[in-house]
């Protein structure tokens, strides 16, 4: 079971579409896909569920913020007993692959407000026991999920870097990191870079100085790449306006997918309110089918970086 984040630190880069397609693809492929929406704007768990299902099934027990307030009052809950299979992309999927979910909540905002309550203590010692403990809450609870039952694990993550962002990282063996090609968004992959490798030096510092009873296991994320979203394209390539930030971000020294994703402001917005990913979708139109074959195109790259 491979564990992976999907994160950028703008919004509005089309990271939860990816997310969602990248799940449906692969699962249509065959392969046994868990979700979590770790991003408090819960759009991932909206274009499963229905808001009004989630108010009416979801929203007192059924989330990722319910297990984080277990941990919290004491009486843990275990994430398998949050896990959904939404019936529409069930029923699509047929024998083929697995698509579920673990959903997000509205007010996940408040837990990292509540998890940054438990950091420091009266020692160094205890300040570094505890700083583990609350990064790796989200490892240790997926400890509770059988590796048998998925191939991967994708984490849909907020466009910040709090507490919650970072169970998620501390968790992962790969980050994705979905990008539009623009000044702010390419921008923000720098900082974004130098965020992980601060976070991984605090953690493996901490982690290898012996501050608790039990040895504790380093972590050493591997970014499989950057994936160009709303893309803009002339003449098969894209326009010569957004060329400079591709090539910026590939001077980074950071592996960034060949496969493009086109813009589709109209396929993508409308998604949600059927319920599947794009991919899984039987009510595309023509004029979307070359979006579809660019994401499949990225799955199959995906697949080949992960030796899937």
């Amino acid at each position: 079971m491979r564990i992976i984040s999907v994160i950028n630190y703008k919004g509005g880069v089309g990271k939860t579409s990816v997310t969602a397609n990248l799940a449906g693809e692969l699962a249509y492929r065959g392969r046994k896909i868990l979700l979590i929406d770790l991003d408090p704007q819960a759009s991932l768990t909206f274009s499963l569920i229905k808001p009004e299902e989630w108010k009416a099934d979801f929203e007192k027990s059924g989330t990722i913020k319910n297990w984080f307030d277990s941990m919290e009052d004491g009486n843990p809950i275990s994430l398998n007993d949050l896990i959904y299979s939404p019936e529409k992309t069930k029923k699509i999927l047929e024998d083929r692959g697995k698509l579920n979910l673990i959903p997000s909540h509205l007010g996940l905002i408040n837990v990292d407000l509540e998890l940054a309550t438990e950091l420091g203590g009266a020692n160094i010692k205890q300040s570094k026991r505890k700083y583990l403990k609350v990064h790796k809450r989200l490892f240790d609870g997926l400890k509770s999920i059988d590796k048998e039952l998925y191939d991967i694990v994708l984490i849909d993550c907020p466009p910040n870097f709090n507490i919650v962002t970072k169970n998620a990282i501390v968790a992962s063996d790969y980050i994705l990191i979905p990008a539009k090609p623009d000044y702010l968004s390419t921008l923000g992959i720098d900082y974004l870079i130098r965020s992980l490798d601060e976070l991984v030096n605090n953690f493996n510092d901490f982690a290898e100085s012996g501050s608790g009873d039990e040895v504790e296991r380093t972590i050493k994320p591997e970014i499989l790449g950057v994936i160009f979203t709303m893309v803009q394209f002339y003449s098969n390539r894209p326009i010569a306006t957004i060329r400079p930030f591709i090539a910026q971000t590939k001077s980074l020294d950071i592996p960034v997918f060949a496969s493009y994703i086109r813009e589709n402001k109209t396929m993508f917005a409308d998604a949600p309110q059927y319920g599947v990913p794009v991919v899984l979708s039987n009510t595309i139109s023509e004029t979307y089918r070359q979006v579809v074959e660019e994401i499949k195109e990225f799955v199959t790259e995906f697949e080949k970086k992960l030796n899937l």
